[in-house]
């Protein structure tokens, strides 16, 4: 769903967008319970904090703080003074980060790189068609917000995907980087979009994107719809519907298709919502 070229066919992949199988096979994947393993290191950090001298570690993290500060010392050196006191790396890099501050990633899209790479397609004119009814009917053009939640780095993909939808006529916002689902959802509902897309490389989609949609509802906006895409386990597939993701897009997938999908899932929902008023 990534690269232009392959979901409009001038690029062939195989298995991806030519000689596909006509039923894949399942694979067998390692499912980590995320949630466990996280009581689990937070244990095990509440006890390292309750073994540690807690003066011995208190005086590192103010001697980086303090060459933070200054320029003067080798902060490498005392970052492994500070570890080796049993302070972890959240409390070394929060004491540099009283003095630095924290980076932010700038989060930019190319307007018509998308097209340029797709060329002339029915696909297009479709997608275009399709944006243009929804603006006649609703007064305004399909908003969406492409999310990354999580640890997850990987944005390459999620850039091309808010690139192509916006090319295709929808109003596309991209939040930064590592966000949580508290934030995502509070950018969704600040923006007014009507569907949040979470792009997810790194299996963090069983908890993370259930936390976003409970973080919507508590914030009064169940009407946002959640979709995912990128890499899901399709055995991961129901469990996510189960948990109210609209829709589900994998690798291959053709975006001007898959954004009259989205405008489709937009579109019902609204439909749901009037009938209930």
């Amino acid at each position: 769903m990534y690269n232009p070229c392959c979901p409009s066919g001038s690029e062939v992949i195989v298995g991806v967008n030519k000689y596909r199988l006509a039923k894949e096979e399942t694979m067998e994947v390692l499912a980590i319970d995320n949630t466990a393993v996280r009581h689990k290191q937070i244990d095990k950090l509440k006890k390292v904090r309750e073994t540690r001298d807690p003066e011995v570690a208190k005086k590192c993290l103010a001697a980086i703080e303090e060459c933070s500060r200054t320029g003067e010392g080798n902060l490498l050196g005392l970052a492994v003074e500070a570890a080796r006191a049993r302070c972890s790396v959240g409390e070394i890099t929060d004491a540099m980060k009283k003095v630095f501050g924290e980076h932010k990633a700038s989060t930019r899209m190319v307007s018509g790189a998308y097209l340029s790479e797709y060329g002339a397609h029915e696909d297009i004119s479709a997608a275009h068609n399709r944006v243009a009814e929804f603006k006649k009917h609703e007064g305004r053009n399909p908003r969406l917000l492409v999310a990354k939640m999580g640890q997850d780095g990987h944005d390459r993909g999620a850039k091309v995907i808010a690139t192509g939808f916006a090319d295709l006529g929808f109003d596309v916002d991209i939040g930064p980087l590592f966000q949580t689902p508290l934030e995502v959802a509070q950018q969704a509902v600040d923006a007014d979009v009507h569907c949040v897309g979470v792009s997810t490389l790194a299996a963090g989609h069983k908890t993370l994107v259930p936390e976003l949609l409970k973080e919507l509802r508590k914030l009064n906006r169940p009407d946002i719809l959640v979709i995912c895409g990128g890499v899901i386990p399709p055995q991961d597939y129901e469990f996510l519907y189960q948990s109210g993701v609209s829709a589900i897009f994998g690798p291959g997938t053709r975006i001007p298709q898959a954004s009259v999908d989205v405008i489709d899932n937009i579109e019902k929902s609204l439909g749901k919502i009037r009938q209930a008023m």
